[in-house]
């Protein structure tokens, strides 16, 4: 197997061209084509863990400062709607490479070197990728020998293999290990991931147990209030409190894990419930993440971490998925579509005056509403970028795969669905209390509150090291030698 930083170079001789700043008319294709081609260029320029001098186990990762693995599962589903949406090829290999190579020997994204600092929440990104290289149709790689599908249901069996009932009435734990830190924690992007994955499972297959699956994660986080009566959704909660207390902290990739699964469902079922969770999801988003400052009118805001201007690198992808997940939920449920195209339209006009950094005048800033470059570059930035100026493929219906596949044993109806829109915050009078009580900033709680540059890996919660992970090479390199050989079956 050979790897080769000469995937940059592929890319520019498939003609992709660079420019001085990003020009983009959301009402054109061809401009929006052309946006998404450059940040896309730009985010892959980051990418150095595909050369023949890579070890195997750091194939598909991406490169630090702060070093997370479940950014590669993120990045290289973000590449899979990129394919989908221009009809681009020219990163299809690497992205395939990426992914396969973190699948593990049990293709359950458990690969040795990072399996003992395994979350739920990064596993869950691996198998969203491959979701959506499923629901696309994304080519399989020569000598693949694993379904796209197939690697997204092993992850859900996994999961719902590690269901706590011992605690908390049930969810899952962030971290898969009782000795890593964070494993007292149950929070909503673990147990939001595993509900994406069911819903979409669910309308993908047509399986019951995935539906069922779905409503059991949902009516545990509404129980335990991870979600509120009005559709907030909140970080997390301590075991050792029995999840008794929150931590209130909104993160946007929180709700946006979840209004995808509802909307998924309400594509597959037309059930009204699941209709109505999604609308209360989408005005709960619009409360909390646009317009929070006078001069962000309908621009999304990191809103727990950018006003204070202490996002970590984390945090700084976390529009990236509320931008992919907003769009494919409008997708699948129409009724939500004006709302959405109007908030990411103009985020996405916010973005393309944000990239106008560094020499070649499209390296991307964090803040979309001041109108120019903030200075802070990475990929991070360009990711979420590329997600938001992509997703106005989908929102204008010109995407060359627009509506994600079921397998085919199963026909969903596009149903005509109406809406109430601009929705009233939703008032719920027989809903069941939350058990969880308030532990707001004020409160005197003795539960550990994260400060709002935390999110999920916060100083409570402390990152995990990279070199943590290093240390489990030892064991994993020669395993993973050969499942990377095996699964990609690519010689020279």
């Amino acid at each position: 197997m050979k790897f080769s930083f000469g995937s940059i170079l592929a890319a520019t001789a498939a003609g992709l061209q660079l420019v001085n700043a990003i020009d983009l008319d959301p009402n054109n294709v061809t401009s929006i084509k052309a946006a998404a081609r450059t940040l896309a260029f730009a985010l892959q320029s980051y990418y150095v863990n595909n050369q023949t001098t890579t070890p195997p186990g750091m194939v598909g990762t991406w490169p630090g400062p702060t070093w997370y693995w479940w950014k590669g599962g993120a990045i290289w589903g973000g590449m899979v709607d990129y394919w989908a949406y221009t009809n681009d090829s020219a990163w299809n290999t690497v992205t395939q490479q990426g992914i396969l190579a973190q699948v593990g020997p049990y293709y359950n994204f458990e690969p040795p070197a990072y399996n003992g600092n395994l979350g739920n929440d990064d596993q869950a990104f691996w198998a969203l990728a491959a979701m959506s290289a499923a629901e696309y149709d994304f080519p399989v790689a020569q000598g693949q020998n694993v379904t796209w599908i197939d690697l997204a249901k092993a992850v859900f069996d996994r999961q719902v293999a590690r269901w706590d009932t011992a605690t908390c009435g049930g969810g899952l734990r962030w971290q898969v290990f009782e000795a890593n830190q964070g494993w007292n924690y149950k929070n909503s992007i673990s147990n939001g991931g595993l509900f994406q994955i069911a819903a979409r499972l669910a309308r993908y297959t047509g399986n019951q147990t995935y539906i069922d699956w779905s409503e059991k994660t949902w009516e545990w986080m509404s129980d335990i209030g991870l979600v509120s009566p009005s559709y907030q959704v909140f970080d997390g909660s301590d075991v050792l409190k029995n999840c008794s207390e929150l931590d209130h902290t909104q993160w946007t990739y929180n709700p946006a894990v979840m209004i995808y699964g509802t909307a998924a469902l309400a594509n597959l079922t037309d059930d009204p419930i699941w209709k109505n969770r999604t609308e209360g999801l989408l005005t709960s988003i619009e409360n909390t993440y646009f317009s929070v400052f006078p001069n962000a009118t309908d621009i999304m805001v990191e809103s727990a971490c950018e006003p204070t201007n202490n996002c970590d690198d984390d945090q700084l992808s976390f529009k990236a998925y509320l931008s992919r997940w907003l769009a494919k939920s409008a997708v699948v449920y129409p009724a939500i579509l004006p709302n959405v195209q109007k908030y990411l339209t103009t985020t996405a006009l916010g973005v393309a005056k944000a990239c106008t950094g560094n020499a070649t005048g499209d390296a991307c800033g964090q803040k979309w509403y001041t109108g120019g470059f903030d200075g802070r570059t990475g990929y991070d930035q360009q990711l979420t970028a590329l997600e938001t100026v992509q997703a106005l493929l989908l929102l204008n219906g010109a995407a060359p795969k627009m509506f994600p596949d079921t397998s085919d044993n199963v026909t969903i109806q596009v149903r005509p669905v109406t809406s109430t829109f601009p929705l009233e915050a939703p008032t719920i009078t027989a809903a069941k209390p939350p058990k969880a009580s308030s532990n707001g900033a004020s409160s005197s709680s003795s539960l550990l509150t994260r400060s709002a540059s935390s999110g999920t890996r916060s100083t409570d919660w402390p990152n995990r090291s990279p070199w943590a992970t290093l240390n489990s090479w030892a064991f994993g390199i020669g395993l993973i030698s050969v499942i990377a050989i095996s699964v990609m079956g690519m010689g020279n």
